[in-house]
């Protein structure tokens, strides 16, 4: 074992602020890892309530792994060892199970180094019982967990609270089915594939059950931990509401599990803030949607003096109020989407955001002394025109002229479970022209930031992919993991790969612009 990784492993934790958890001494061994460093795994609260979650039960002594930084992947590469956990530098292979968070498609390459580090083989079929069982999880799960799938030997599918506590009860009572016994962990499979929310890749093919919805006794998600290392420096995270009851037809989070959106009364949401935590982070799809958020933010920013941040911003529910509690919050600037370049095609995707709702969100922006807006929008849309595109640049130079504009642009990737699931990629050649042309069109002007048309291109390949696409991470990774690694490992494979019931994941536009009373979890949630 190297040292200098245990020892900055060790300072790491010593770094981390909050309640923390008890580790229990329980049967069973979890190790919790995330396929990207730790600085991005610590800004995930899904990955923060998992954790807790797993701890809270006296049976599971759960730790945490990330993806090392690349110096770091070096040097464990360099002196042999092997990927340790942070609570108490455990090697992954000593413990039952390893369960992976997965985010975004790119991480596969991820997951690859994870295990391998691990010293266990990537796919699944080349591993045996008496390895680790391993489970993956995460906000991909919501779209296409098939290219990931192999490497698991389970797959929870969308909220995973109910999910988790089923699995850890079962394997508390017997820890050889996930790793020992050959004959039980092939009837904790079967088990698990005919329960609602488990994808179990040997059992189902490339059929996807639904998704699982999370109990609301088991909401909202917080975090126990916080660190000045992470994207959310310092900050509580804590989630108010759960899913977005709107029908944006390009977006996995429309019309999300259990009907839509699940609000947490904001007086639970207080129960949960820490003390001592300088800042606090609000997180959902739709946040601003709660119809109790600006009674939430007074509280938490005038009275306990907390900075803020918001995981998402609606313009069209931003007013005077609202804007100056940010600004009191500690905002600097806000951070809005468009998500389609012109009004006419928000309408079509059921966004229904109006140009007059960003004019006033950013005229309020300047008011409050805000030192940016910036702008969050789609390109490559179905049905999109260069007249379109015109638009959206007419109207970040006509915003700049009340306060200096960030476009971020990101090129359309169809998802699977949304309508546009099936919609086409615009391909490589024609974002990258797309994405120059803006940056011309603005330059100087306004700053455009985002990802480049090859990215883009393996994310539609990736979303759009099956089974065979695990193989090309694996070489992907062998390759140095670059953007040009992907492409020339995905080369051979078919542009789209369906599963089985494809038409099932393709559900049709809401065309819903009525908004409805929500239900709200009661404060003893």
């Amino acid at each position: 074992m190297d040292v200098r990784i245990q020892r900055a492993l060790q300072e790491r934790r010593d770094n981390e602020r909050g309640p923390g958890l008890r580790i229990a001494d329980g049967p069973l061994r979890f190790a919790l890892t995330y396929p990207s460093p730790y600085h991005v795994a610590m800004s995930s609260l899904g990955f923060l309530q998992i954790y807790r979650l797993a701890n809270e039960r006296p049976g599971t002594r759960c730790e945490r792994a990330t993806l090392p930084e690349p110096t770091w992947l070096k040097r464990h590469r360099d002196t042999r060892t092997p990927l340790l956990t942070l609570e108490s530098r455990r090697p992954l292979a000593d413990f039952h199970v390893i369960g992976i968070s997965q985010s975004y498609e790119l991480e596969m390459t991820g997951i690859v180094e994870l295990l391998r580090l691990s010293g266990l083989a990537p796919l699944s079929v080349d591993r045996t019982a008496r390895d680790p069982l391993v489970v993956l999880g995460g906000p991909i799960t919501h779209s296409n967990p098939l290219p990931s799938a192999p490497f698991a030997d389970v797959v929870v599918l969308g909220e995973a609270e109910g999910c988790l506590n089923e699995l850890l009860e079962r394997l508390e009572a017997e820890p050889e089915a996930a790793r020992g016994d050959g004959g039980k962990r092939r009837r904790l499979l079967e088990d698990l594939a005919a329960r609602p929310g488990f994808f179990v890749p040997c059992e189902h093919g490339r059929f996807l059950p639904p998704i699982a919805q999370a109990p609301d006794a088991m909401l909202p998600a917080y975090s126990t931990l916080r660190t000045a290392d992470t994207e959310l420096s310092n900050m509580a995270l804590i989630e108010p509401e759960r899913g977005c009851h709107r029908g944006c037809t390009f977006c996995v989070m429309r019309r999300s599990t259990n009907g839509g959106m699940r609000l947490v009364d904001p007086d639970r949401v207080m129960d949960l803030v820490p003390e001592d935590a300088p800042k606090v982070g609000l997180v959902g799809a739709a946040v601003t949607d709660h119809p109790r958020i600006k009674e939430l933010l007074r509280v938490l920013v005038d009275e306990h003096g907390k900075g803020i941040g918001i995981s998402s911003l609606r313009a069209d529910r931003l007013d005077d109020e609202f804007v100056g509690l940010l600004r009191r919050g500690g905002y600097r600037s806000m951070t809005v989407a468009l998500d389609a370049p012109s009004e006419r095609l928000r309408w079509e995707i059921e966004k229904n955001i109006k140009n007059d709702h960003i004019r006033r969100a950013t005229q309020l922006g300047r008011a409050h002394g805000m030192h940016h807006l910036k702008l969050y929008v789609v390109v490559g849309l179905p049905g999109e025109t260069d007249a379109d595109r015109r638009e959206l640049v007419d109207f970040a130079l006509e915003l700049r002229r009340t306060l200096p504009v960030v476009l971020g642009v990101s090129p359309f990737v169809p998802k699977y479970h949304t309508p546009l699931a099936d919609a086409p990629f615009l391909g490589a050649k024609q974002t990258d022209r797309v994405l120059k042309q803006l940056e011309r069109d603005l330059s100087g002007k306004v700053k455009v930031r985002g990802p480049g048309a090859r990215e883009a291109e393996v994310e539609y390949r990736l979303s759009q992919g099956g089974f065979s696409h695990a193989a090309a991470a694996v070489r992907a990774a062998d390759s140095g993991g670059t953007l040009g690694a992907w492409r020339q490992a995905l080369r051979d494979l078919p542009e789209r790969e369906r599963p089985d019931n494809f038409a099932e994941l393709v559900p049709p536009p809401t065309k819903r612009h009525a908004r409805k009373t929500l239900p709200v979890l009661a404060r003893s949630a």
